[in-house]
């Protein structure tokens, strides 16, 4: 940032004086990142915890990996793994809070508000991709931002794949009625766990000792050392934690973002833990069969809830609930990846960004990046008859490629220094240290162990195919960066060079009274 005649200047993206005064202080902060505020701030920070929620949904993760855990470890695997990741989740919670909530100023070229004014916080619905422009050296400023931002018959599970895919894209279509869904949707998945909790237990004719619960560890994967397969389990549990980043990806829609992002992502965690641990603990107590394996629906849950209740209706009643919250786990999927993909379109990050970059100002959503990420959905899905391994190695591909999309930023602001940054009013000081060193490591830990196969022998029906997923998106990546994303892509210099710089008195202080 320049100075002239001892008054400080603001970076104002595509912004005069006259718009700049009509701009509040969330609005100010954005613009001083170099971008315009396109979408309405109509979120509260219940209806941010609410999509981010719904969409890590953790007591409905496990019940979708129920039967892999069982397999892989047992009641021991899924109990125990909670905690573990848990406290994983909180260290990856912890990170990505401090940078949701602060920014760096690195020196005076790159400075966005008053060096002396005490609170320049920043927040980017660009997420880890943003945070690793601002972090990074200069000089790899821009490709380390767009790394980070890049049984039932099989036919019968497609086609109810592509009908719920198709189902839930209209929810997204109208932005006013989203803050309101995400509400809906938390408390639907709050009160399903609840009805689930108390009638399961209750219901149960018998109930499992609690050595059973606690202590009980099977291994039927065909490897012979138990931690392997306690290992290769855990992938299962893992999505009871996933897509933490989600809050982070609605930060222009919610007044105070640095705030109150933080709130919404360590409270997914929270209530995550709570009720996937309770949960879990619940159903392995009122297990009558142990082996869920082997049931006409292939859906070893509504199995369990058959056992517990005794009432075939009962049983359908409570699969209905998991059914409503995975319905409302999709729609805030698709308000995330819709976010996600609009904001990095928006700094040319992908091929035709100026196409899938534009909002529907009627509509008040991102309706073309939102309409794209369906139909990319719709596209995987069909892997699930062609190639069921390859699906399930695209699925085991999305929680690694996440946490590496954490890790990316943690890196660069590691190199960079944490002292060497504002500090945003979420900052853990040592803690955050720790966290982003455990982000770290277990990035690495999930990069390798998530690659091996589930069950042993291998056989091309059950192999692994992941790394093979991580080659052909390097190799997509590379050639995409090199072919136009290097000649195209926004990066932290030229979002840098392309803000406007506005100079007077009257603008400083109304930077000023808003930051304050």
């Amino acid at each position: 940032m320049t100075e002239k005649d001892g008054v400080n200047s603001a970076y104002v993206a595509g912004l005069d004086v006259a718009d700049l005064k009509s701009l509040d202080s969330d609005a100010l902060k954005l613009a001083g990142m170099g971008y315009k505020q396109d979408l309405r701030r109509n979120y509260t920070v219940l209806s941010v915890l609410g999509v981010g929620f719904s969409l890590t949904n953790s007591w409905w993760g496990i019940s979708a990996a129920l039967i892999t855990g069982i397999k892989s470890g047992g009641p021991v695997l899924i109990v125990y793994g909670i905690i573990l990741l848990t406290l994983i989740s909180t260290c990856v919670g912890i990170t990505l809070s401090e940078l949701a909530s602060a920014y760096p100023n690195a020196g005076k070229p790159q400075q966005i508000f008053m060096a002396d004014s005490g609170s320049g916080t920043l927040t980017c619905i660009g997420g880890q991709y943003f945070w690793a422009s601002e972090l990074a050296p200069r000089r790899y400023a821009n490709f380390a931002s767009y790394l980070t931002g890049c049984t039932i018959h099989p036919w019968h599970v497609f086609v109810g794949y592509q009908i719920t895919n198709i189902f839930c894209f209209f929810f997204n279509c109208y932005g006013r009625t989203l803050p309101a869904l995400g509400q809906i949707t938390l408390w639907t998945s709050l009160l399903s766990f609840f009805v689930i909790l108390v009638a399961v237990p209750a219901k149960a004719p018998t109930h499992q000792h609690a050595k059973f619960v606690f202590a009980n560890f099977a291994n039927e994967t065909g490897w012979s050392q138990n931690g392997i397969a306690f290992i290769v389990g855990l992938i299962n549990t893992n999505w009871a934690f996933a897509c933490l980043d989600c809050a982070t990806h609605l930060s222009e829609e919610i007044h105070r973002p640095e705030k109150m992002i933080p709130v919404a992502i360590l409270g997914t965690v929270a209530i995550g833990f709570i009720t996937s641990w309770t949960y879990s603990v619940a159903l392995f107590f009122s297990m009558t069969n142990q082996d869920l394996s082997e049931t006409p629906t292939e859906v070893p849950l509504l199995a369990l809830f058959d056992q517990a209740l005794n009432s075939k209706a009962g049983a359908i009643v409570l699969e209905a609930l998991v059914i409503a919250t995975g319905i409302g786990c999709l729609i805030a999927s698709h308000t995330w990846q819709s976010r996600l993909c609009w904001s990095f379109a928006r700094d040319h990050g992908l091929p035709f960004s100026s196409f899938f970059a534009k909002v529907d100002r009627r509509l008040n959503v991102p309706i073309r990046a939102h309409a794209m990420s369906c139909i990319i959905v719709a596209i995987v899905g069909c892997l699930y008859l062609g190639a069921y391994t390859a699906f399930n190695s695209m699925v085991t591909a999305c929680i690694v490629l996440l946490y590496i999309s954490y890790s990316i930023p943690v890196i660069c602001l590691l190199i960079r220094g944490r002292n060497n940054i504002h500090h945003g009013p979420f900052w853990m000081g040592p803690i955050g240290l720790f966290s982003n060193i455990v982000l770290l490591l277990w990035t690495c830990f999930t990069l390798i162990m998530y690659s091996f196969p589930s069950a042993m022998p291998v056989a091309p029906g059950n192999m692994n195919y992941v790394s093979a997923v991580y080659g052909i998106l390097v190799l997509i990546i590379i050639a995409d960066w090199f072919l136009r994303g290097r000649h195209h892509y926004r990066g932290q210099v030229q979002r840098h060079d392309e803000t406007v710089v506005i100079v007077g008195a009257g603008v400083q202080e109304k930077i000023m009274h808003e930051m304050h």
